[in-house]
């Protein structure tokens, strides 16, 4: 629908590859029956963000990105029903509902995926963010483009919660904190009294621990070269840590804390493809292992066949955790109300006009999950 009054809001938009985020005030001239537009109170780096920001993933400029939002509903779509104005959502990833894999519970690999997530603009081709002169900008990143005080949001992309969670350390939960806890719960099905090797300790990863802690994993091994991360590792879970630094020798020490066999999963969280043989070789006999760390759509993996054939083990990518976030979610919220999923160890916030600063911290590896803070 055409709204009366076209809303008016600040992003953070780019116009060129490696280049800075600009200030910019956008138009949303109009409003989807399936959309709802949230006023955006926090919003996640993450890495993926700074992918397309440097042309490691496909996209188009200007764009607006963003895919960790959190906010306030400011109006709805005509088909929406399950949030209203006022109420308080966090934000996942957009799906259709009805081809086999999300009737299977498994959206994270729609059909529809592509163009809901990162074609950057509607079904019907128009674009939801336009500038002050009518240009269409790249929008709708994973459903929602939320590097915007005003997002744009997909309907299933909202997820509600209550008023008297903090938006700033939650708002990551429907990326990044998904996607290392699905990984563990929904992919690898890792149960009580099981082994795990966590490989990369940044947010996904640290998810992951937290997630195996949550599940009663006896044996859970943290992998990393920076000490801090792994000493924050110790205290969210892992039983044991190893320095990556180590290279194969790696899989000597995660046989040593095994009893020689190996782990029985392992989920990779680094996105660096030189990981995946290590992590196969520390699995043991009919161990599984999953890949969720982005890389480069041109990167290659090598491992030897043979050894993987002989140990009759599984090798599985993974996206966004496989998990169904109008669930998932708010598991991950009741975990957190509880202390056993404790984020917040993770998050550090900026106020959005410190932006330049969050990335640059990102980048550096100098935060573990950084959130930007639109309330200002």
């Amino acid at each position: 629908m055409t709204l009366p009054e076209p809303i008016t809001t600040a992003a953070l938009v780019l116009h060129e590859l490696h280049g800075p985020l600009v200030w910019e005030t956008l138009q949303i001239p109009t409003l989807a029956p399936d959309e709802i537009a949230v006023d955006i109170h926090a919003t996640g780096i993450c890495h993926t963000d700074l992918m397309l920001m440097s042309g490691e993933l496909p996209t188009r400029q200007p764009g607006v990105f963003g895919h960790e939002g959190a906010g306030t509903v400011r109006q709805t779509g005509a088909a929406i029903t399950h949030v209203r104005a006022g109420d308080r959502v966090l934000l996942s990833f957009d799906f259709c509902a009805h081809c086999a894999n999300c009737t299977a519970r498994h959206p994270a690999y729609c059909a529809a995926f592509p163009l809901l997530n990162t074609a950057g603009h509607r079904a019907d081709g128009s674009s939801p963010l336009q500038t002050a002169g009518g240009g269409a900008v790249y929008s709708k990143f994973f459903g929602q483009s939320c590097f915007s005080r005003v997002a744009v949001v997909g309907g299933r992309c909202a997820i509600p919660v209550s008023h008297d969670v903090d938006l700033r350390v939650l708002a990551p939960l429907g990326c990044g904190m998904q996607t290392g806890a699905g990984a563990v719960v929904n992919v690898l099905g890792l149960q009580r009294g099981q082994s795990v090797a966590v490989f990369g300790t940044g947010a996904v990863g640290l998810a992951a621990v937290m997630a195996a802690r949550i599940v009663g994993a006896e044996v859970i091994v943290a992998v990393d070269v920076r000490e801090e991360r792994l000493r924050l590792a110790r205290e969210l879970g892992a039983t044991h840590t190893v320095d990556a630094a180590l290279g194969e020798g790696v899989v000597a020490a995660i046989q040593a804390v095994t009893g020689g066999l190996g782990v029985q999963f392992a989920v990779e969280c680094s996105g660096v493809p030189a990981v995946v043989p290590l992590m196969l070789a520390a699995l043991r006999a009919r161990g599984r292992a999953v890949s969720v760390g982005a890389a480069g759509i041109a990167e290659e993996v090598r491992f030897n066949l043979f050894a993987h054939l002989m140990g009759g083990k599984e090798y599985v990518g993974c996206v966004e955790g496989d998990v169904y976030p109008p669930e998932f979610v708010p598991w991950l919220v009741e975990r957190y109300s509880r202390g056993e999923f404790p984020v917040d160890k993770l998050v550090r916030v900026y106020k959005v006009r410190d932006h330049e600063e969050a990335f640059a911290d990102v980048r550096e590896g100098k935060v573990i999950k950084a959130v930007l803070d639109w309330t200002e």
